[in-house]
């Protein structure tokens, strides 16, 4: 059986995505217009609507209930 290779994230989902959305325009600006360019505007767009819904994930309106005890009820 394979063993899986774990790999320690050093920055967070929200940084990559955006580093990831910056490249991908960069990238597209160097592009004459095109389906190519609009791909990788789209994708930029996804990574851009990523970072905002993992900080809306993550915000305290989202966070489960606590219980008396301090968890969740």
């Amino acid at each position: 059986m394979k063993h899986r290779t774990r790999f320690k994230q050093t920055s967070t989902l929200e940084e990559r995505l955006a580093d990831a959305a910056r490249r991908l325009r960069e990238q597209a600006k160097s592009l004459p217009p095109g389906a190519e360019r609009e791909q990788l505007m789209r994708r930029a767009r996804q990574a851009e609507t990523g970072v905002h819904m993992s900080e809306w994930l993550r915000s305290p309106s989202l966070q489960p209930a606590k219980g008396p005890f301090g968890d969740s009820q």
